[in-house]
């Protein structure tokens, strides 16, 4: 059985939400955290609603019905996210309000809301779609985790026209905790050179991205999504190496068979350690393409490389500012994602032309 992504939807820190140029105006930023670049929820959202919605169920739910929209398609048949850090936002609105009201007399929403799968609910509730509905929160591996369900769901025709997202915000408090632990750079700098400062440390991001898929063939699908692995803490950058030859062979392909490998690189020295590994061995005639300095790095961002891998087949086209060398097939037929999350949660993905 094939599988097909049937449509896909971002928000992000660039303009990648709804019909906008193809990354052809990247936005530059000049510090350490990215922010999403968020929609008119209005069009998306009932007013009413939307007040008592925090950050990430706005980009959730806009993302997820826009999703559908392109797609036409009015109900799914599942709907599956993954998410890493859930509804911070709520959760400290609902921590702090515990303090400052001496645990007495607590307004229930922001507790209600704080749970790691709000955001598939406020889906559910606002399409009354009373199918499958799951969020895994399974840290660098979320989104992988809910696109494994999907597929094992559309083999066992369990469900199709199945939409799939991963969500993370990034809020004040866990931007400061997070650099307190050193994940970002110390000093502000602009997100497009971040491949050329060599040091510790990435920038922060936050987004929402939902692909539906589908077994059923049609000329409006992107593109196909092959295979997905997940492998946790590998022994080493050969023992990397081998998993990956072990994916392709797996497919009957070899890595001369594909024609551009989206990497997961941060900027930071030792994430970034068996990329630059890879691409003096594995990866030494491949043409290579990053993702991160444009959305920045949280633990399902890999959702974000899916959209882009999705529509560099259905354009035919490569982003100039995703590239890092020389792209020698300029439509590329066979995409390969390759990204970890702080070198413990390693995932691959085939993408491939329908």
């Amino acid at each position: 059985m094939k599988i097909y992504i049937r449509s896909a939807a971002t928000i992000s820190a660039q303009k990648t939400f709804g019909d906008v140029p193809f990354l052809t105006e990247p936005v530059e930023y000049q510090e350490t955290r990215l922010k999403a670049i968020e929609p008119d929820y209005k069009d998306y959202i009932d007013p009413k609603l939307i007040r008592r919605m925090s950050h990430i169920i706005k980009m959730g739910v806009a993302t997820a019905r826009e999703c559908l929209t392109q797609a036409g398609i009015e109900m799914p048949g599942a709907i599956i996210t993954g998410t890493a850090y859930g509804c911070l936002e709520d959760t400290i609105t609902f921590l702090t309000r515990i303090i400052e009201l001496d645990e007495e007399m607590l307004p229930p929403t922001a507790f209600i809301q704080s749970t790691h799968n709000t955001v598939a609910a406020q889906i559910a509730l606002m399409l009354k779609c009373h199918q499958y509905n799951n969020t895994f929160v399974h840290k660098g591996l979320s989104f992988e985790s809910a696109l494994l369900d999907a597929i094992m769901l559309l083999k066992e025709k369990e469900a199709d026209n199945i939409l799939v997202g991963g969500t993370d915000e990034m809020t004040d408090a866990s931007f400061t905790i997070l650099s307190r632990l050193g994940q970002y750079k110390r000093w502000p700098l602009s997100n497009l050179s971040l491949f050329k400062t060599k040091s510790k440390g990435t920038i922060g991001g936050e987004g929402a991205a939902f692909v539906l898929i589908t077994d059923k063939p049609s000329t409006d699908n992107l593109a196909e999504l092959t295979a997905v692995k997940t492998f946790y803490k590998p022994k080493s950058n050969e023992d990397v190496e081998l998993r990956i030859n072990s994916f392709l062979a797996d497919n009957s392909l070899n890595i001369e068979d594909i024609d551009l490998v989206i990497t997961g690189k941060n900027g930071d020295l030792k994430n970034d350690a068996v990329y630059e590994t890879l691409t003096h061995s594995l990866f030494a005639n491949c043409s290579l393409a990053n993702y991160k300095h444009l959305c920045g790095e949280y633990p399902t961002s890999v959702s974000f490389a899916l959209w882009l891998a999705s529509n560099i087949i259905k354009r035919e086209i490569v982003p100039a500012i995703v590239a890092e060398n020389a792209i020698k097939n300029s439509s590329p037929k066979k995409i390969l994602i390759y990204n970890h999350y702080q070198n413990n949660y390693h995932s691959l993905m085939l993408v491939s032309a329908c």
